[in-house]
């Protein structure tokens, strides 16, 4: 039978101090007592702990310490101040520095410069990386990814700097890259790229410096001359594309294995018939801004 005692929070109450400490910051109350699984401590209202660098808000959680885990449910938020992520319920374990997160997961760099959404996440200190699994959408900037899993990679802050920087993105099983053309305002286009598998290189200040795309890669760009103006549509399929990137602009594109190409004329610009089978232009699931027609200033790829 359960044994609960209901206490008065007292201020930065330590869970575990003789392993680790992880401060409770806050609660409304707090709970304990004994269960199957052994002894456990249960806070509720207003839930915030803090383990080192990271926060971790909810309405409810249970700490196991036979297990060595603490269970998270209602408006679960964890961040370390380089990137927030939030979801419905969660599991944090403590020791390993581990959070998993579950519900309507979305999640975003403090800067804005990459948000996501997705089914599950899982954080990993020990390995600067954050994995989101089912369902998931990535925008970086006004850039569309997606794929069956996507990885992140963190990289530490420069010496003077506060927050952490993505230096990779891995995307695993049906891979996507989507970007609206900027210099057609009329018709709306898309270039497009999709493979098996995709890496992703960013410098410090969040440019991609490089794409691959890994079996069954595909790309549709649209080029232009050198005055800008519209000169057809190109689409190429290989075994693997590199895409190669000077200040965050695409300068060349190279495919290899198994190599077909096609030029579409100028007047299927905006045909949808010639879109890549899996396109489909997601921009109203970001779960972080108000939707809002791009500027049709500069160009989001420069073109090859």
């Amino acid at each position: 039978m359960l044994q609960a005692i209901l206490l008065p929070l007292v201020n930065h109450y330590t869970l575990r101090a003789e392993k680790k400490k992880i401060i409770l910051q806050h609660a409304d109350t707090i709970e304990g007592g004994q269960s199957n699984t052994g002894s456990y401590r249960m806070v509720t209202g207003n839930v915030v702990f803090l383990d080192g660098t990271i926060t971790l808000r909810c309405n409810r959680a249970t700490d196991y310490e036979q297990e060595n885990k603490i269970v998270l449910d209602g408006n679960v938020f964890m961040t370390d101040n380089s990137v927030e992520i939030y979801g419905e319920h969660g599991v944090y374990f403590p020791d390993r520095e581990i959070g998993e997160l579950s519900g309507k997961v979305r999640g975003r760099m403090v800067d804005n410069s990459i948000v996501g959404k997705a089914r599950r996440a899982v954080v990993n200190k020990a390995t600067s990386q954050i994995s989101l699994y089912d369902d998931v959408l990535v925008w970086h900037k006004h850039q569309q990814i997606s794929g069956e899993t996507i990885s992140l990679h963190f990289r530490e802050p420069e010496k003077g700097g506060k927050h952490k920087s993505v230096d990779e993105i891995q995307v695993k099983n049906n891979a996507f890259f989507a970007v609206r053309d900027t210099l057609s305002l009329s018709p709306v286009v898309y270039d497009q790229f999709s493979g098996k598998n995709m890496v992703i290189l960013l410098d410090n200040k969040s440019k991609i410096t490089g794409i691959t795309l890994i079996r069954q890669a595909e790309s549709l760009y649209h080029l232009y001359n050198e005055n800008k103006k519209p000169s057809g549509i190109n689409y190429s399929s290989g075994d693997m594309i590199h895409m190669f990137f000077t200040n965050g602009l695409l300068n060349r594109v190279t495919v290899t294995g198994n190599v077909e190409g096609k030029q579409y004329p100028e007047s299927f610009r905006g045909n949808k018939k010639i879109n890549l089978s899996s396109f489909a232009w997601r921009e109203k699931e970001n779960p972080f801004i108000q939707q809002k027609s791009l500027p049709g200033k500069g160009k989001a790829f420069q073109k090859p």
